[in-house]
């Protein structure tokens, strides 16, 4: 069975508004056909990425300009013969390996077994050795040509494969990493069909259920997305690849990318797809459609996506927010995402499959964070040398005064501390250590671009647990390092008081460090993680507190407040308001837990799986 009349018509495909139109007249069925709409991105990708050629005396492909003065941007007229001829040799493949005959299927719902044929079928087809990594290789076109997918293509592809033998009820599971299928009565049935990471380990057929209760980021705690079949093709659109090497991309797919997308998002198809609308804010953030919403508001849906739907499980929409604002130079904004980032992670136990979100992490805590506050900092030292003008200075020279301020902003100090507490938070129970000594030297160089006073301006709240008799759900080692810390912070609470008066101001037995410990018990789940004022907690407006132990400096003092979750940052709650920044004995507090750990916990690592760590390519979003 090959394509209807209504979809022919639609062919030759023209430039990128001929495939546009092609998507809108899909996406407007019940049912949108997944294998037609993948093989025209495929052949489109094809020709624009892998075989870009100069566009002569290519046999069957004709290339027209996208613009009539401009005749080195082509794009490829998709024919209707050659589009055809793929699309029945994929249904004619998957119809005469599939007998449904052979499987029991109860009210259009379909077995783990049919699935697990149906994957069988994709996973026979792929060639027996291939660099799996590799761009280019995501769409069906990619399948049919070169019997090449990478990881999540292979679950699309069974995704399509299932959508032609009639099984409506499967469909595409999506966290931020790794893809999978769902099915049967309201999609409650969950099954492996591809690898994820380097090691081709075969769980095909299984449940997600396990790495759902590890609560690894690979499952999200089992808030990933549910695809219905307009996110699925949302999907394909976000899996352009329009790289041609490291360096350069293909200017015509990132065009198609991003009306495609605009098609989408206008519609109301990535309402429940953050990522997607993460993907739109960065290409229309590079080059903007006229008339578009801006790249920021697009951004922040797609925070309030992950918070509405996902229950604010999500990690890259606050990646794609702090991006945008690292492009831009907002030092404080983009400290903030990445801290609400650390906050989110901090509730997840980190395996070896999390490796991506791992160097994500990696990279922005020692290399993105650092370059960007060296770099303000030298915008702030030149501003300071040539201020000869006096006040004028600052409006002649806006940059220079926000890279000044921004050194001199407690709230920045505030989103960096809040930051390393939610990865230092993440490792506490896992089974595989975050951090080690090269995190330590660049918290050090981060710290120690604050001066003192703006580092004592924070208010620091260490939270301690409410009782270890509530903790019985817990594990052995989250025990062990609860009953640890309160030993370690008693011992800096006997030492000499803090090195000014307004950190003096919460360190003590005082209302201060007795209000924010209710900041988090019930209600909104990630409240206590927030930067607060002293005079914001609980919601309350700023007066004098009605505890008599509060010293005078606490209702004066205007910095921000940080609620330290995890054991390494209370610890070392002294060491960061400290005149002078002692490298050597933040080194220790940051590593010394971690090898405990990894000692402790080798015995014992559930879900450590065998693929080797951080070997990886790492991919492109």
């Amino acid at each position: 069975m090959g394509l209807h009349s209504a979809q022919k018509k639609y062919f030759p495909l023209r430039g990128i508004d001929g495939v546009v139109q092609l998507f809108e007249a899909e996406l407007a069925k019940p049912e949108p056909d997944l294998s037609l709409l993948s093989l025209v991105l495929g052949f489109v990708e094809h020709f624009l990425a892998v075989n870009r050629v100069i566009p002569i005396n290519v046999p069957g492909v004709r290339f027209e300009p996208l613009e009539p003065d401009c005749p080195t941007s082509c794009f490829p007229t998709v024919e209707l013969g050659m589009i055809s001829a793929l699309y029945e040799r994929f249904t004619a493949q998957i119809r005469g390996a599939v007998d449904l005959s052979q499987y029991r299927r109860t009210a259009s719902v379909s077995s783990r077994e049919l699935v697990k044929k149906v994957s069988d079928v994709i996973w026979n087809s792929l060639s027996r050795s291939y660099f799996k990594d590799r761009a280019h290789i995501q769409s069906l076109f990619s399948l049919i040509t070169g019997t090449k997918l990478d990881s999540s293509g292979v679950a699309f592809a069974v995704v399509a494969a299932c959508q032609v033998l009639g099984l409506k009820d499967v469909h595409l599971a999506l966290s931020e990493d790794h893809a999978w299928v769902i099915f049967g009565k309201n999609s409650e049935e969950t099954a492996e069909v591809t690898w994820h990471g380097k090691g081709n380990e075969d769980r095909r057929g299984q449940t997600v259920t396990a790495g759902v209760n590890e609560k690894s980021w690979l499952y999200l705690k089992g808030s990933y997305m549910k695809c219905d079949r307009n996110m699925e093709v949302a999907f394909m659109v976000c899996a352009i690849n329009p790289s041609l090497d490291l360096h350069t991309d293909s200017s015509e797919l990132l065009l198609l990318q991003q009306k495609l997308l605009w098609l989408l998002y206008e519609r109301g198809d990535l309402d429940r797809y953050p990522m997607a609308m993460g993907t739109l804010a960065d290409l229309e953030d590079q080059d903007p459609l006229p008339g578009k919403e801006s790249p920021l508001k697009i951004h922040l849906k797609a925070v309030n996506s992950a918070q509405k739907y996902y229950n604010n499980e999500h990690i890259y929409p606050y990646m794609y927010l702090a991006g945008f604002h690292y492009r831009h130079r907002d030092v404080q904004e983009a400290l903030r995402a990445w801290a609400e980032a650390a906050q989110v992670m901090q509730d997840y136990n980190y395996f070896r499959e999390d490796e991506e979100i791992y160097k994500e992490f990696f990279d922005i805590a020692n290399d993105v964070i650092p370059t960007l506050l060296k770099e303000t900092a030298t915008t702030a030292e030149s501003s300071g040398e040539g201020e000869e003008g006096g006040e004028g200075a600052d409006k002649e020279h806006p940059k220079q005064a926000a890279a000044l301020s921004a050194l001199q902003d407690p709230e920045c100090f505030a989103h960096l501390l809040r930051f390393y507490d939610g990865i230092c938070k993440w490792e506490e129970g896992s089974p595989t250590p975050v951090l080690h000594v090269g995190w330590a030297t660049y918290l050090v160089q981060s710290l120690s671009r604050f001066e003192a006073l703006v580092r004592q301006k924070v208010t620091i709240i260490t939270k301690e647990p409410e009782s270890q008799d509530d903790e019985d759900q817990s594990s052995e080692d989250l025990r062990e390092g609860r009953r640890r810390g309160p030993r370690r912070e008693s011992k800096l609470e006997d030492q000499s008081s803090p090195p000014t008066g307004a950190a003096g101001g919460v360190d003590g037995d005082g209302g201060a460090a007795g209000q924010p410990k209710k900041v988090g018990e019930g209600g909104i789940r990630r409240r206590s993680t927030q930067t607060l004022r002293p005079g914001d907690v609980e919601g309350k407006p700023k007066s004098p507190s009605p505890d008599p132990a509060s010293p005078p400096s606490f209702q004066q003092q205007a910095g921000p407040m940080v609620v330290f979750q995890s054991e390494k940052m209370k610890g070392m709650k002294e060491l960061l308001c400290a005149a002078k920044v002692n490298s050597s004995a933040i080194k220790l507090q940051l590593t010394a837990q971690s090898q405990v750990q990894m000692k402790r916990q080798k015995s014992t690592a559930a879900g450590d799986y065998s693929m080797s760590f951080m070997k990886r390519q790492r991919k492109s979003l």
